[in-house]
């Protein structure tokens, strides 16, 4: 009996060849009557192992959608203040020119919960932080810090209208309320109008 064997997604990995296969394509040799044989085609899924093993090596990966290195702090605050930042963003907030990428009339009511994943950024438009390495949210980073909150109320602007994705906006929080303990950020304390002729009888 002959079997017409399609092994896909094997090209490059021949040591996925198993006995089974090489004794399967013998006996399709061996066979010699042709005529009143019905023919099957048996089509086999292997994991391609093969690639996985390019996509870990780190002389594949795209050196602009790295972010395994760590940029500090004191870094990111002179990013702020050079020359090429002012070319790219200008006196704008970093997240003013940015759009979501979304499918249909109505944007999600969240974003993404990440952009970066295994190191690397993972979807083709990332959040306003994470496509620029340089911006690091740190407490001491008050220049970027800034750009977050609103000068009207004082309150941090929403994720829906900045486009950051979750993990870096809970960064954003983390670092607002510990500038805001060290004293790197002022801020009004609510006044609140009590009426003391309840509390106090004359």
């Amino acid at each position: 009996m002959v079997f017409s064997i399609v092994l896909r997604g094997i090209r490059n990995c021949y040591y996925y060849r198993t006995a089974a296969h090489n004794a399967l394509a013998q006996t399709c040799a061996r066979s010699t009557d042709i005529k009143d044989i019905s023919v099957r085609t048996l089509t086999l899924s292997v994991p391609l192992h093969c690639d996985k093993e390019v996509k870990d090596d780190p002389e594949k990966i795209d050196p602009s959608r790295d972010r395994t290195k760590i940029i500090p702090v004191e870094t990111s605050m002179k990013y702020l203040k050079s020359e090429a930042y002012k070319i790219t963003y200008g006196d704008k907030p970093v997240w003013t020119e940015y759009r979501r990428n979304h499918k249909g009339a109505f944007p999600p009511r969240k974003t993404r919960k990440t952009c970066i994943r295994a190191g690397q950024i993972s979807t083709g438009n990332p959040c306003p932080v994470c496509r620029d390495e340089y911006l690091v949210l740190h407490h001491e980073n008050v220049d970027l810090l800034k750009q977050f909150i609103s000068p009207h109320t004082g309150e941090v602007l929403s994720f829906s209208k900045t486009g950051l994705c979750q993990k870096r906006h809970k960064e954003l929080l983390v670092a607002i309320e510990r500038a805001k303990d060290y004293g790197y950020i002022t801020f009004d304390v609510p006044f609140r109008a009590y009426n003391y002729s309840l509390y106090y009888k004359p």
